[in-house]
């Protein structure tokens, strides 16, 4: 490809919206365009590294078995209310109506619809298992797309689908795609941590990530160096301090003008946040919800939203909270487990530890001594807590770490919850009816793109891995308009074209700066700069995108050099 013909351009002032270093260095690149809020067109040289990504997971699922299918962007609703899905997917579902006012959903994921294809083609036990896949659009109607192709409205991926017929299947079929998406990531040239992490709204019981660390990831992974347990956050469980046993004092209260949140408190009792009781509320749809924790942790809102199916979650505003004669500031369980309006959730911190301080359900007043179950009755505890930094490994008691990343895989076992639904069953060898088990493996293809700049980039651009590199090699013209210069360019770019190279040739009439700043931007491995000061000595001028040193290359060598680093 000649940069003349290119269609695309390099900017130099791009949008002040653009957040993430993938986002700004893909527009200054010219690879992506924006349309609308989350929705984005791929240039040819950002579409050459999708089409590579997306060869990489066919070849390897192909290479397992997977069957390879396609399936429709529109769905009709129904399918969607049979597997109970419409309501947790809640307003990320795009749905609309067609002439004849019919409900379609576009489709963000596509279980139902592959549920449907199996249930009408497999009978009996013979015709499992199966794996199959597809690489298409799906659409969500994020609430805030960001950060360009990580978070988007419209965006590729690869969504595969198992179907066995018992438990040991199902877990031998997820093993067997662990492993898969281990190599394909490799073979992007992409290290990714494979962590334990939480099943949102596709559902199932085990689920994993594969994460690409970034220090500007949106995801943040809790990780043992000790023992190599490894989550998200949204998934990590950690060790509980235990608080000592002491002796039961008389429940007291206190008044406390204008002392309200956790910090106050401690400071105001002189206690530790540990000694504190915190107490939350939240709407999940039109309920209240109490949840109480430690004072020194913070709530999991993903933990907690699992506890309701993933029913839409938020904040009780301070008007809801009056209305239900609840004061903000001052809230506790205390004295409220009658109040059949209010549905009460504790933390497992609190199952240790005696004599707390918790808000006192009144203005300017505070309980010290709360004792459960003397005080608080507490019919069952749940992990409810986020985990952070510095916490306890539940595996072997080190310090836990964290590090930031982004997601660009998740697998899933789904089991039978959608084969049960929408009625895909089999009949085994003695005749008996049984719901088909399923499993569920995503990979962002565009996210796997931008992960991977964001991974890989310097203060000048981008450095793409090669094996997803839209060209391997960037020949770069100085002073075309020397015959000399012009006649090596042309001969090499050509015998690189021939010896079957990707090669992109910079044949604009455009300064050396721009040339080798646009060079440096796009990120391709090899740098070839040919020049009158190269051709004295019968040379081009190479550099590896990765290195900041650059070298001679004799013209009649270049074949044996680059045969060395193929």
């Amino acid at each position: 490809m000649k940069f003349s013909n290119l269609f695309g351009k390099t900017q130099k002032n791009i949008s002040t919206n653009a957040e993430s270093i993938s986002h700004q260095l893909m527009l200054r690149a010219g690879f992506i365009l924006q349309i609308a809020a989350g929705v984005y067109a791929y240039m040819p040289i950002a579409y050459k590294a999708f089409r590579k990504i997306e060869n990489i997971i066919r070849n390897e699922l192909n290479k397992s078995g997977a069957q390879e299918v396609h399936m429709p962007a529109l769905q009709p609703v129904d399918l969607w209310e049979r597997s109970n899905r419409k309501e947790s997917y809640g307003p990320v579902l795009f749905q609309l109506k067609d002439r004849r006012e019919r409900e379609l959903v576009l489709g963000p994921t596509h279980e139902e619809v592959i549920t449907q294809m199996v249930k009408s083609n497999v009978e009996s036990y013979r015709d499992l298992p199966l794996n199959l896949y597809q690489i298409q659009v799906k659409f969500r109607d994020e609430a805030r797309p960001r950060a360009g192709l990580l978070r988007g409205r419209e965006f590729h991926m690869k969504d595969a689908y198992s179907f066995d017929m018992d438990q040991n299947g199902l877990d031998k079929r997820y093993d067997q795609m662990v492993e898969v998406y281990k190599s394909i990531f490799q073979k992007c040239g992409l290290p990714v941590l494979v962590v334990q992490a939480d099943s949102g709204a596709i559902g199932g019981k085990d689920s994993q990530e594969f994460i690409l660390t970034t220090d500007v990831g949106e995801d943040t992974i809790i990780y043992c160096d000790s023992c190599k347990y490894v989550a998200n956050s949204e998934k990590a469980v950690f060790l509980h301090e235990e608080l000592p046993i002491e002796d039961e004092l008389n429940l007291t209260e206190v008044l406390t003008p204008s002392v309200k949140t956790i910090e106050d408190v401690s400071k105001f009792f002189n206690s530790d946040t540990k000694k504190t009781i915190k107490s939350v509320m939240y709407m999940i749809n039109d309920e209240l919800v109490m949840v109480s924790i430690r004072g020194d942790l913070e709530i999991n809102e993903i933990k907690l939203s699992n506890i309701f199916k993933g029913k839409d979650l938020r904040l009780a505003t301070d008007e809801e909270l009056i209305k239900s004669d609840l004061l903000p500031g001052f809230i506790s369980p205390v004295g409220l487990h009658n109040i059949t309006k209010i549905h009460f959730l504790f933390d497992n911190s609190l199952k240790t530890g005696n004599n707390f301080i918790s808000g006192g359900n009144k203005p300017d007043s505070h309980y010290s001594n709360v004792n459960i179950p003397r005080d608080i009755l507490v019919s069952e505890f749940n992990d409810l807590a986020l985990a952070d930094v510095g916490y306890k490994c539940t595996e072997c008691v080190n310090t836990l770490s964290t590090t930031k990343g982004v997601e660009v895989g998740h697998v899933f076992k789904l089991g039978t919850s959608y084969s049960e639904s929408l009625g895909a069953f089999y009949t085994d060898e003695d005749g008996s009816q049984k719901p088909i088990l399923m499993g569920c493996y995503g990979i962002g293809v565009g996210r796997v793109l931008a992960a991977a700049i964001e991974q890989n980039h310097d203060e000048k651009g981008i450095i793409f891995p090669p094996e997803i590199s839209p060209y391997q090699i960037h020949l770069v013209g100085i002073n075309l308009n020397d015959n000399a210069v012009a006649e090596s360019c042309n001969s090499i770019y050509n015998n690189l074209y021939d010896n079957d190279y990707e090669v992109i040739f910079d044949d604009r009439d455009e300064s050396a700066g721009v040339k080798l700043a646009d060079a440096d931007l796009m990120g391709f491995p090899i740098r070839m700069v040919v020049s009158l000061r190269s051709l004295k000595n019968n040379s081009v001028e190479i550099k590896l995108r990765s290195e900041s040193e650059s070298f001679l290359v004799e013209i009649n060598k270049l074949e044996e050099y680059l045969s060395s680093i193929r």
